[in-house]
């Protein structure tokens, strides 16, 4: 019974692994619309009315800009396409024959999806942080924002993974 939970533990463990990191190459085009997104998923929450602000919708829009822009700004920078790559691996990187190729455009939207869904999954526990900053924020909804981010992530996925054509997830 151990050897099954920990084999479904690194399995869950290299999901996400493989989710997040997977698609880190340089790719400056494909890093406008994550920033472009990023940027107007914040300025909803900037734009919210204050009373709302700090409501379910409204931090899942912040939250969820967040990875949105920490995701363009890996794929603007050069260097991230080789994180943990070997030199020789690193040299055929220049190799135009071995370049990736892009992903259908349904299947792009849907790891959009995925990463903005990544922000509220994981970073649910700043909320945490803004409670202790402003003491009249009494009951930060947690576990709605946590919800929200485990549905857009995994329909996010599950739409990437339908759409995924050769292998390409």
């Amino acid at each position: 019974m151990r050897l099954f939970w920990s084999t479904a533990g690194v399995t869950l463990r290299e999901l996400f692994l493989e989710n997040f990191t997977g698609d880190l190459e340089y790719h400056p085009r494909r890093a406008i619309p994550y920033l472009g997104l990023g940027f107007a998923a914040l300025c909803f929450w900037i734009f919210s009315p204050s009373d709302m602000k700090f409501s379910t919708v409204p931090l899942v829009f912040f939250l969820g800009s967040l990875t949105l822009l920490l995701k363009g700004i890996f794929l603007l920078r050069k260097s991230s396409e080789a994180l943990g790559l070997t030199t020789s691996e690193l040299a055929d990187l220049s190799d135009p024959a071995k370049r990736k190729s892009l992903s259908s455009i349904p299947n792009q939207a849907a790891q959009v999806v995925q990463d903005f869904g990544a922000g509220p999954l994981l970073l649910w526990p700043l909320l945490n942080v803004g409670k202790d900053i402003d003491n009249s924020w009494i009951n930060p909804p947690r576990f709605s924002v946590f919800l929200a981010g485990i549905f857009l992530f995994f329909f996010g996925w599950s739409i990437r993974h339908l759409t995924a054509t050769g292998g390409q997830a």
